[in-house]
């Protein structure tokens, strides 16, 4: 028998309504971050009564330092704080994108970076540890599922987004939220 408690990570799900909005995002991407900074706002205008919100990492190579945030992002899900803390994590991100980004995708500062800078920027900039569960091989587990999920959707780009189960190509990040709460609403 195992000493180590298997992870668990909380789903990022916020709302209990029947209309359900799903968003699927890289955290460094700028087009994600600028839809993530929406929904909270979203979640208030339709009310939490009125819709699911669900978060979905889709980590993807040409952000280089992706997998790195994404896995620290699900480490943070799996703290007691949960979906909480994973939140306060892609909110650091969000907030100093330029400190985990390449410039233009292989230049500038973050060449000299090392995972261990970036997770340390995490930490510092959220003021969530995750280092324990991060270094658990376990936690891949939940990184297959948030890829395997979004594959068999038939998701590629960040970000893109759900409404009640089906691809909606023509939302964008750009929209206002007053557009996307009309598609959710129906």
């Amino acid at each position: 028998m195992s000493t180590n408690p298997t992870l668990h990570a909380d789903p990022l799900v916020w709302g209990h309504g029947q209309n359900l909005f799903e968003v699927f995002l890289e955290p460094t991407c700028p087009f994600s971050v600028r839809a993530f900074n929406k929904l909270d706002a979203l979640l208030a205008e339709v009310g939490e009564e009125n819709m699911t919100l669900k978060i979905h990492l889709q980590s993807q190579p040409w952000h280089l330092y992706s997998g790195v945030i994404v896995r620290y992002i699900l480490a943070a899900s799996t703290l007691p704080a949960g979906k909480s803390a994973a939140k306060a994590v892609l909110q650091a991100v969000a907030d100093h994108r330029e400190e985990f980004e390449f410039a233009g995708h292989c230049a500038g500062p973050n060449m000299d970076a090392t995972p261990n800078d970036i997770i340390n920027r995490l930490e510092q900039y959220s003021g969530i540890n995750a280092r324990e569960p991060f270094a658990q091989p376990e936690l891949q587990n939940a990184i297959k599922w948030h890829c395997k999920y979004s594959r068999q959707n038939g998701i590629h780009v960040s970000p893109t987004f759900m409404v009640n189960g089906l691809v909606q190509a023509d939302i964008g990040s750009g929209d206002e939220i007053s557009s996307w709460a009309k598609r959710i609403q129906g």
